[in-house]
């Protein structure tokens, strides 16, 4: 048993580090097994020498964190945890940094997690992203987010944000309107994203002059874009040939990011996802980035993240055979 002592510069700081009811010490007690005390602005952590250890650099964290204004809560609380755990506890003040743009209300929109830190890098790096991961990870908010950015710095003309239009187990038909009314479901995530971004005075501001487009991928056919900043939502659920037609629609001083989740795939069994052909046929090309979010990345309510880890664990133990190649029928006239 050993000790280890933590001077915080100020109490303020030490009130943001312990959170509601001293939640994120008790957390950072339990994950380690250590016992952690206070006097004044100093913090005394007591444990076996390797938990003594990890739960210093834990808190030594959370206190550089809060110096800077950050805010702690539980998710950054439960992400710092499992850096420290690997020893990349240091790379979580670098993310502080990287503010990508700024909400309607203010608030600043940044990286969570070191996937995610990647992801905003390669977009701002490359022509043509490729953002790959489970539900959660920030693929589409983030993009948008770069989106707005480029848009308020004038590098990019047009914001257009697509999806395919296809079925999660629903019937388009059933749904009221004309076709533009039966899309709009679709495209939904899409306009709550620019709504927290642009605000919906803005936003509709801008999508009246054509600076912003939100339509199906089936739109896209024929158009050449130049100057834009492209998004292409929900991946997985794009056919061969419609990610090559989107792939091939990029213009001059355009850039592209494609999104997708290849575990959530809605396309009929013979059909092949354009976002896993995608993957490896563009895998190393140049100015063109593939980035894989993982359950780490996760940044919704907690559950999310034991779901997604969940369902990984059982699809390795219950591997899915190939889907059968549709049946072919011969026609033989009759005699």
């Amino acid at each position: 048993m050993i000790e280890k002592t933590i001077n915080a510069e100020r109490v303020e700081c030490l009130i943001d580090v312990f959170g509601s009811f001293d939640e994120n010490i008790k957390r950072i007690e339990s994950e380690f097994g250590v016992r952690i005390t206070n006097r004044g602005t100093e913090l005394k952590i007591q444990g076996d020498e390797e938990a003594a250890d990890q739960g210093a650099r834990a808190l030594e964290a959370l206190l550089s964190l809060a110096a800077k204004g950050e805010d702690i809560d539980e998710q950054k609380v439960r992400y710092l945890i499992s850096l420290v755990k690997t020893g990349n506890e240091d790379k979580v003040s670098q993310m502080a940094k990287d503010v990508v743009c700024v909400t309607a209300r203010g608030k600043p929109v940044k990286a969570k997690t070191i996937g995610q830190q990647k992801y905003l890098r390669a977009i701002e790096k490359n022509t043509v992203t490729i953002g790959v991961g489970p539900a959660g990870t920030g693929k589409t908010y983030l993009a948008v987010a770069e989106a707005v950015n480029a848009f308020r710095a004038k590098t990019v003309n047009r914001i257009i944000l697509t999806r395919p239009a296809v079925e999660a187990g629903e019937r388009l038909g059933f749904l009221p309107g004309d076709l533009q009314n039966k899309v709009d479901p679709y495209l939904r995530p899409l306009y709550d994203a620019l709504f927290d971004m642009l605000g919906p005075e803005t936003y509709n501001k801008y999508l009246e002059r054509g600076n912003i487009e939100v339509a199906p991928l089936a739109y896209m056919r024929g158009r050449t874009l130049d100057d834009s900043f492209i998004i292409l939502d929900e991946a997985q659920n794009t056919t061969r040939e419609q990610m090559k037609m989107f792939l091939t629609r990029l213009g001059f001083g355009s850039k592209i990011v494609i999104t997708g989740d290849v575990t959530q795939i809605d396309l009929p069994s013979d059909k092949v996802s354009g976002l896993k052909e995608a993957v490896r046929v563009l895998e190393n090309m140049e100015d063109i980035a593939i980035c894989r979010l993982t359950g780490a990345d996760v940044v919704r309510h907690q559950l999310v993240q034991q779901i997604v880890a969940a369902y990984e664990r059982f699809e390795q133990a219950h591997p899915q055979p190939p889907a059968a190649p549709g049946k072919k029928f011969s026609y033989t006239k009759r005699k």
